[in-house]
């Protein structure tokens, strides 16, 4: 991710949201701290409903995250930015 501090090597979306896909990532190099999951929805593009910050992965209380969701702005701006990019209809 670009913003606020954010990885800017992160450019990779990963399906199933399981510990096995979270796993991958993080042998690849990524760091936890900058893993999120969320579910894109392409037939929803261009409306609030395109990106649902809904997984298990973002509770994070030492980054301040204590829900679901992904709660830092700027974490938020990152990926609504790298989904964009990356996820089409």
């Amino acid at each position: 991710m670009t913003a606020a501090g954010y990885a800017p090597a992160m450019s990779e979306i990963r399906e199933g949201g399981d510990r096995a896909e979270e796993a991958v990532l993080l042998d690849r190099g990524s760091r936890q701290e900058d893993l999120w999951g969320v579910n894109p929805y392409p037939d929803q593009h261009g409306t609030p409903a395109f990106i649902e910050f809904d997984s298990m992965i973002n509770v994070r209380p030492r980054q301040a995250n204590r829900s679901r969701s992904v709660e830092d702005p700027a974490a938020r701006a990152a990926i609504i930015d790298l989904v964009e990019r990356l996820v089409t209809r």
